[in-house]
């Protein structure tokens, strides 16, 4: 359900008060350096801003030494999903999340899908939805939880934070669909309130990661994800979206299957999907299906349990259990069908599939 066009509902319209103001707060994380300049430590860029400049987010603004963070609550895109549309499999399967977009991003990925709203400066107006009214939305639309994702959450930081909070505190369950580039510290702040970490993994080379996202330093991405695991029990899901000649040679899947496996456990799911030329990247052609496969087999050769196939045909995404080979949870599209499944474990002989299930709200 895309809520988007409901933005012109009378309902809608009474629930955000028609506000069409820029939000600014004071933001978090932020450090004076020199001359006037502030350091932003909210992501792994660390931008030192003079007075009035903007950071790579285009989105945190440097006001007379003061960090600004100027996105607070505007809202680019709304919709209620299927929490495995983030992709997010073994998360509450089945279950509805209230996905919320920004404006903005710390990368500025070559293929980015939604470039109209990550590729961008913040339009001079747009809908305020604050905390409070997100959450009694996502209550109102019977959603099991709430996501933060179509851009980077990371350049929202204080905004993904308030709600966080408040969003647990009403039952909800919390996820992160991000590039991964937060700092530790950010990651510590947020982290209490977070329960799912869904990261893009872009390639596994300098190269590759300066081709797509014209990222120079990008191992931190892998450190941070294995304190969101580690530290803060967060459960993480890896995306690697494959392109052709960047990223999709054996040795940089087999370096994230082999990294994935290792640091953050065999059975953490890996989602390899299909490219399509998108934005400024239309001279890559797509993905060949032989290609997905032979990450898939890639994944499986490192040990990991559980490799889905995304953007494509053809290839299950059910979930199965690798020890005795039965189907635990069914999908076709985003339906989905709990088949053999008991707290996480598979019915039929108790393996642990990394599942996080349990009891939601009958209501929602």
């Amino acid at each position: 359900m895309l809520l988007r066009p409901l933005f012109n509902s009378i309902a809608i319209r009474q629930v955000l008060g028609c506000i069409m103001q820029a939000m600014e707060r004071e933001a978090l994380l932020y450090a004076p350096i020199d001359g006037g300049r502030v350091r932003c430590n909210v992501c792994q860029w660390r931008c030192a801003l003079a007075p009035g400049k903007l950071g790579v987010c285009r989105v945190r603004q440097n006001r007379d030494g003061t960090m600004v963070s100027l996105n607070y609550g505007e809202v680019s895109s709304v919709a209620v999903d299927p929490i495995e549309k983030k992709p997010l499999l073994h998360f509450y399967p089945g279950s509805r999340v209230f996905s919320l977009g920004g404006w903005g991003c710390n990368f500025h990925c070559v293929h980015c899908q939604n470039w109209e709203i990550a590729c961008t400066s913040l339009p001079e107006s747009s809908r305020y939805l604050p905390p409070e009214e997100a959450v009694s939305l996502a209550q109102q639309y019977k959603c099991h939880g709430i996501a933060w994702t179509y851009n980077e959450p990371t350049v929202w930081f204080e905004y993904t934070l308030d709600s966080a909070r408040l969003a647990k505190s009403k039952g909800l369950y919390t996820v992160y669909v991000t590039n991964g580039y937060l700092t530790p510290e950010a990651l510590d702040e947020i982290g209490p309130y977070l329960d799912a970490w869904r990261v893009d993994v872009k390639g596994f080379t300098d190269e590759a990661y300066m081709r797509i996202a014209n990222i120079p330093a990008w191992r931190g991405i892998l450190d941070v994800a294995v304190r969101a695991r580690t530290r803060w029990g967060m459960h993480v899901e890896v995306v690697t979206n494959v392109i052709p000649t960047i990223n999709d040679d054996d040795s940089q899947l087999r370096g994230i299957a082999h990294w994935i496996a290792t640091e953050l456990g065999p059975r953490t799911p890996w989602h390899v999907t299909r490219f399509f030329p998108m934005h400024r990247l239309q001279d890559v052609p797509p993905t060949p299906p032989a290609t997905i496969q032979r990450a898939i087999d890639i994944g499986r050769d490192e040990g990991l349990r559980f490799v889905y196939a995304g953007n494509i045909s053809g290839p299950s995404e059910d979930t199965v259990c690798y020890s005795c080979g039965r189907t635990a949870v069914r999908r076709r599209g985003y339906a989905t069908e709990i088949v053999g499944l008991d707290g996480g474990r598979c019915s039929n002989c108790g393996s642990d599939l990394n599942i996080v299930d349990g009891p939601l709200d009958p209501e929602r």
